[in-house]
């Protein structure tokens, strides 16, 4: 016999993006008291898509909490951090913690998101396990405070290894901050997973004019005194060295379970073990009809969905529209779909010297994926089409992809159009917000990947009440969009 929900013990393993959006849902919904959170991490759950922003030295480290602690606590949620899982004792219904504590649970959710991977490069770790002191990881908060205080030794070069989404990122944050650097991509394009070989070619040149070098269908091989040894024959002299080359399900403790594990935890349309109806997996680490995500979007609406199944609704998660952005300085790019995957008639639009390459991917009149480089004047437009599966006229998929003419008025968006992707939130929910604090306390707009920060200061600005916004200002005078709630 099931219990009933209102005595329902909630333990969520992990304390990332998705575990938090999902102790919100059931905070909401009358649940925190019975949940625990065990996160491996020091910090409170953060937004882990602006670390490139606290690199470069847009964001303050303490700006990427997505909830304070007090908040937690205030909501009876018990929040314990340092807590490393070590194993699930399904037959006990208890999670085992490193310090050989146990937690019982009538349902455990995995939200264990991913771990990096470690290229095969020889020399990168040392005989002893660690790796060099010129090398750094990137994927959490402490990997950005230790390769920020590399930066104290004033590095003047840097290789970053891995061309996609991250891997671009940080480079442009290194090379705001002055320093030379290089990528290295082992395929032949930079961001290989998600636009063409022409959009990739744009944006190398794109890189080569920011002042960053480019070395593509090449792999570094080992790390020595003279510099990381890539397989060409190039050796590039570097005083640092930043692992970006991707990730992988974190399923160690759905393994150690006998859980279904494919690439990722093998879930159905509850987001439930196919193994165990008391075990779930959301974000990263889950997989749903043979795909795992990486993103965030559809990790917060997978959250939102196990929110209203843990509560006894009767939601079902069906998949999500991906919308990914790359958030660099003087580097724009947004990815919607799978666009190298999606079949149908692809309409594109290029300007290698201008930097920009605009692709559409339509099937029946629909918008089924696509990728913008360069230029996001129209993002928002072709995000709508995208998410409502709008038809569009026999020309409309081009006119889409011409650039907005600089005097032409930006249309108003209407109050159901979707904003923030992440989210999921309307224009009209953020009309009715009185602040930007407002807006990421109560809709979570701006609180994700922060490709709607724009356009949610732009509508706050034009609500005809006129009520002023409210920010902190930070670094200098500029306004952090995306930052902490309480």
């Amino acid at each position: 016999m099931s219990e009933p929900v209102s005595e329902k013990r909630i333990v969520v393993i992990g304390g990332g993006m998705a575990a938090a959006r999902l102790v919100e849902g059931l905070v909401t919904r009358g649940l925190g008291p019975q949940t625990t959170v065990l996160a491996e991490e020091q910090h409170a759950p953060y937004n882990r898509i602006l670390l490139s922003a606290v690199l470069e030295g847009t964001h303050r480290p303490g700006a990427l909490a997505l909830r304070e602690k007090q908040w937690y606590a205030d909501r009876g949620v018990d929040l314990r951090l340092n807590s490393l899982v070590v194993d699930i004792h399904r037959d006990r219904h208890e999670v085992e913690l490193a310090d050989r504590t146990t937690v019982p649970y009538d349902a455990v959710v995995l939200a264990t998101g991913a771990i990096p991977t470690l290229p095969p490069i020889r020399g990168v770790v040392r005989m002893d396990g660690s790796l060099d002191p010129r090398v750094q990881a990137f994927r959490s908060l402490d990997d950005c405070a230790r390769l920020l205080d590399t930066l104290h030794d004033h590095p003047r070069s840097a290789v970053i290894v891995g061309g996609g989404l991250l891997g671009l990122q940080v480079a442009r944050a290194l090379a705001v901050r002055g320093i030379e650097t290089e990528i290295v991509e082992g395929r032949d394009h930079l961001l290989s997973s998600q636009v063409d070989a022409s959009a990739g070619k744009v944006l190398k040149r794109s890189m080569a004019k920011l002042g960053t070098q480019v070395y593509l269908g090449a792999r570094a091989t080992r790390l020595t005194d003279e510099g990381l040894k890539l397989d060409n024959g190039y050796t590039l002299e570097t005083d640092l060295v930043v692992l970006t080359a991707g990730g992988r399900p974190r399923a160690n403790l759905a393994r150690r379970a006998e859980l279904t594990v494919n690439r990722g935890i093998v879930v159905d349309d509850q987001l439930r073990s196919v193994d165990d109806p008391d075990v779930y997996a959301i974000g990263d680490c889950a997989e749903h009809n043979e795909t795992v995500t990486g993103f965030v979007s559809p990790a917060w609406e997978q959250a939102g969905v196990l929110a209203d199944v843990l509560a006894g609704g009767p939601a079902t998660y069906q998949g999500h529209r991906v919308v990914a952005r790359l958030r660099a300085t003087d580097l724009d790019v947004c990815v919607l779909g799978e666009p190298e995957n999606e079949t149908g008639e692809v309409v594109e639009i290029a300007n290698p010297v201008k930097g920009t390459h605009r692709k559409l991917v339509v099937r029946d009149g629909r918008i089924v994926a696509g990728a913008l480089v360069g230029d996001l004047s129209r993002v928002g437009l072709i995000t709508q089409a995208f998410d409502r599966q709008t038809v569009l006229g026999e020309h409309e998929a081009g006119q889409l992809l011409l650039p907005e003419p600089s005097n032409s008025p930006r249309p108003e968006l209407p109050d159901d159009a979707e904003v923030c992707a992440c989210a999921g939130v309307s224009a009209g929910r953020i009309r009715a917000c009185r602040s930007l604090e407002d807006v990421r306390d109560t809709t979570r707009a701006t609180t994700g990947c922060g490709g709607c920060a724009p356009t949610v200061r732009q509508l706050l600005a034009t609500r005809p009440s006129g009520t002023q916004l409210s920010a902190s200002p930070i670094n200098n005078g500029k306004l952090s969009m995306e930052g902490t709630t309480s």
